[in-house]
């Protein structure tokens, strides 16, 4: 872009979509060879809202492409039409996400808090939850500038992390069918004292120290070969196939937010044992567990279950205490064992007391 000039919203839209709107619904569904109510559970299982004047003329000839890719599956016995509609909200799902988080990134970049500045760096307003309208301008001309460089990007990524999840899945396959789900080793890390902390800081302060623990916690996790399953906010949840690689981003994890400025300790409970996997998140009596133990450890402190403690007992360079025996909400009695490196001088090195213990 030349000159200051800032595209109308129109504009981008039609440089990010390529085409004009110039279709009304009906002809998108015919065009595709379905009727308009199968169009329709497409069109919603897409995340988009539904559009209730047949001469409305919102639709492109890619929304024909689109449609008729995926009717095609189902026509040719590739997919029944629940499945096709699942994958269809799993895409749309995830390109939800990543459009937003997207367009917040390029909009901080271009405003006065950068995405890596430190809460309160900033050399005006950093308690502004949106961007000013010039903001949003450049970034919509930015972001529209770079779409067709990004979008292989998008592609790449995809297939590599498909390639993973369909290794994972081999590995886990139980030939035998005598079990549920698969093992796993898990992990809950938490930040300390975040209650307080949503007191004290701005909203978009508050942006960037979650935003700052995600990349830190994403970072540890995947440099062990680890799987980061979801962040809520002030917490991770992770998985490993191996002991070694979880106790290795625990304590990492501990030792990063130690070190760090400006984020505030964090708390770790593991336990290992079967999960049941199901639409990207894991469930189960383990996930369970691990939320238990990490809500009675120490900040600082890593916890694990028994299970995972005996796994780690024959590997070098971790130690375990056992702490006393506790009656864990949801769980029943369990041992915590308070786990370091070996010869790590411990300075909180004991389960808190919590309403968990009632």
């Amino acid at each position: 872009m030349t000159g200051g000039f800032e595209p109308a919203a129109d504009e981008v839209e039609a440089r990010l979509l390529g085409q004009s709107r110039t279709l009304r619904r009906r002809d998108v569904s015919s065009a595709a060879g379905l009727s308009l109510r199968s169009a329709r559970k497409f069109w919603h299982a897409l995340g988009f809202a539904n559009v209730e004047d047949d001469e409305d003329r919102v639709f492109t000839q890619s929304d024909i492409q689109a449609l008729r890719s995926v009717a095609d599956l189902v026509r040719e016995g590739v997919f029944d039409e629940p499945t096709a509609l699942a994958m269809t909200r799993a895409f749309a799902r995830t390109t939800d996400r990543l459009a937003v988080w997207q367009t917040q990134l390029m909009a901080e970049a271009l405003g006065d808090l950068g995405a890596g500045d430190a809460p309160g760096a900033g050399r005006h307003d950093t308690t502004r939850a949106v961007p000013d309208l010039e903001t949003a301008r450049k970034a919509a001309a930015k972001l529209a500038d770079v779409a067709d460089d990004l979008e292989p990007l998008l592609v790449y990524a995809w297939r590599r992390h498909l390639v993973a999840a369909i290794e994972r899945m081999v590995a886990d396959a139980d030939p035998e069918q005598d079990n549920v789900g698969i093992v796993r080793n898990v992990g809950f890390a938490d930040l300390v004292s975040f209650t307080r902390l949503v007191r004290r800081l701005s909203e978009r302060e508050l942006a960037q120290v979650v935003q700052r623990f995600e990349e830190l916690a994403s970072d540890i996790v995947t440099a062990h070969g680890g799987r980061v399953i979801k962040t809520v906010g002030d917490e991770v949840l992770y998985v490993t196939v191996t002991p070694a690689a979880a106790a290795a981003i625990a304590l990492d994890l501990v030792e990063a937010m130690a070190e760090d400025e400006v984020l505030p300790d964090v708390r770790v409970g593991m336990a290992t044992g079967r999960v049941v996997p199901r639409l990207g998140d894991v469930f189960g009596t383990t996930v369970n567990r691990a939320s238990r133990l990490t809500a009675v450890a120490r900040p600082g402190s890593v916890l694990v279950d028994d299970g995972l403690a005996a796994k780690l007992a024959s590997l070098s360079g971790f130690e375990m205490t056992a702490l006393r025996r506790r009656s864990l909400r949801g769980i029943g009695p369990v041992t915590p064992w308070l786990l370091s490196r070996t010869g790590e001088v411990r300075r909180r090195g004991q389960a808190a007391d919590t309403k968990e213990d009632q």
